[in-house]
């Protein structure tokens, strides 16, 4: 299934792109660990991932795949492809950005695919950008509810060197229409995450090292698929390469 993902979308860009006589940015990544909003998506190990974009006047489009590894998380998912459609405007020194996200597993033993809807603001002085951004997932069976996640972050490059700092936290919150489903992104309800990193950039190869963490504790209960004990403070290991 993932593989037929990422055909069609691989098509749908390179033919828009053909269509804007420009080419697509493709990358590929390792991690020790796929973290999202302090979680584990491939149960605390190493993962591989492959990415495409594009920017056609004010919209971006892209499309990631990643192993997942067996997630308990994701009901046994071996792979998740994340297909995005975005539309930008610049409003004065601020960028905007509205944005639809979906999420489609292979391998999970029920269905688990959810779509995220929402968007973010940017603003930048010199080598620092400051992004404030929420994206909202309506009522779905397989999140078991609502879930909103809030969020802000700062980059900043350091003047003369090929190293950038990257600080960031947000906070995941919702309705809750099915306990054990809603585990499966707020392991035991609201939480707050937060992440800290440095990153080292030459050419197209980007190094980076990330601390990441959540609030969360072993007091709360969780179901199997909240998957407690990979939500904890972890270091985070990355190499990226772009084409």
């Amino acid at each position: 299934m993932i593989g037929r993902i990422a055909g069609c979308v691989t098509s749908l860009l390179m033919t828009v792109a053909a269509q804007a006589q420009s080419l697509p940015s493709v990358g590929v990544e390792a991690t020790t660990d796929e973290r999202r909003r302090g979680l584990s998506w491939s149960e605390g190990r190493a993962s591989l991932s492959g990415d495409a974009a594009l920017t056609l006047g004010a919209f971006e489009l892209d499309a990631r795949v990643a192993a997942l590894r067996g997630s308990v998380r994701q009901d046994g998912a071996e792979a998740v492809a994340d297909l995005a459609v975005a539309f930008v405007r610049e409003v004065g020194p601020i960028q905007l950005r509205g944005r639809a996200v979906g999420h489609v597993f292979a391998g999970a033993e029920r269905g688990m695919d959810y779509a995220e809807f929402g968007g973010d603001a940017r603003y930048a002085l010199g080598p620092v950008e400051l992004t404030a951004g929420a994206l909202y997932a309506p009522p779905q069976q397989a999140i078991g509810g609502s879930n909103l996640y809030l969020s802000a972050q700062a980059v900043a490059g350091i003047p003369m060197t090929p190293f950038t700092l990257v600080g960031g936290f947000g906070r995941s919150s919702g309705a809750v229409d099915d306990a054990a489903r809603a585990d499966r992104l707020r392991p035991g309800g609201t939480y707050t995450d937060w992440r800290l990193g440095v990153e080292h950039v030459t050419g197209p190869l980007t190094l980076a090292v990330d601390y990441v963490g959540t609030d969360l504790n072993d007091d709360r209960m969780v179901a199997a698929i909240g998957d407690r004990r990979h939500s904890g403070d972890r270091i985070v290991g990355r190499a990226r390469f772009a084409f």
